[in-house]
Order: C-alpha cells, then structure tokens, then sequence
C-alpha cells in the first residue's frame, strides 16, 4: 500500500475540489439556456397574442425563477468546494 504525506494528502483533496468546483459551475450554463429560450418563445407568444401579454410574462418568470435556482445551487455548491 502506498503512503502519503499529510502534505500530500491535502494537495490532492484540494485539487480534487477546485475541479469539482468547476465542475459545479459547468451545470449554471443549462439554465442560462433555458432561460434565454423561455424568453425569446415569451416574446414570440406576445407578439403573436398581445391580448395574453399578462399570463405569459407570469409564466414566464415563474420559469425562469425555477430554473434559475439550479444555477444558483451548483454556485453554492462550487463555493462550498473551494473554500470547505
């Protein structure tokens, strides 16, 4: 079996978290998608009916309040990582 220092030991914990770290922040990328997608089929949906400008804008941002905290949980999570 092969022993490591305590030097050693840490060096590859810490290595190991900053690339889960970035990792972690590779997963904000999908939500910034999906939400630039909901916008635009938004804005599409308003210019075709104006009348229903109020329940898809509702919509909307209830969607892209949902999606948006995936983001917002890989980048604590990645935060977590470096700085645990």
């Amino acid at each position: 079996m092969i022993e490591f220092s305590p030097e050693t030991i840490e060096m590859i914990i810490r290595s190991v978290s900053v690339i889960a770290a970035g990792l972690a922040l590779i997963a904000g990328v999908g939500p910034g998608i999906g939400m630039g997608y909901a916008a635009g089929k938004a804005t599409s949906g308003v210019r075709r009916q104006p009348e229903a400008r109020g329940a898809i804008v509702t919509t909307m941002l209830l969607g892209q309040i949902i999606s948006g905290s995936t983001g917002i949980y890989s980048l604590v999570i990645a935060i977590y990582l470096v700085f645990a």
